[in-house]
């Protein structure tokens, strides 16, 4: 079994412009996205390894925001958290499995957390 490193973001809220009904197509939604991001690792991490024996974090909240296109809109918020997942295989051959979660929190009415879960493995 080889050895993985999960990086994990969670709880970004990000307005989107998602949705099926009329009512949420002219503006962005407010979402909650978390991710995990497992990647292949060195046999060990030594006090001064560098940042490039990991991921920085950045780089995980930048696919959940800012390198979703501006105006674009996604019909299912499936295709947000593909659009996630896909960014972050392309910026990194050691990502090798993707966890999307995203909350719709503009349907919300009592507090619950109404969304999908999005698992990709590298191919």
């Amino acid at each position: 079994m080889d050895d993985r490193l999960s990086l994990e973001v969670h709880d970004l809220e990000v307005p989107v412009l998602t949705g099926i009904y009329s009512e949420e197509t002219h503006l962005p939604q407010p979402l909650r996205i978390s991710l995990t991001v497992d990647l292949d690792c060195p046999a060990h991490f030594a006090p001064d390894s560098p940042l490039g024996a990991t991921k920085n974090y950045l780089d995980l909240k930048r696919a959940a925001t800012t390198a979703l296109p501006e105006g674009v809109h996604f019909t299912l918020v499936e295709g947000v958290a593909d659009h996630i997942a896909e960014t972050l295989f392309l910026q990194d051959k050691r990502v090798a499995r993707v966890m999307v979660k995203i909350v719709k929190l503009a349907i919300s009415e009592a507090g619950e957390s109404i969304g999908i879960t999005l698992i990709r493995h590298r191919k």
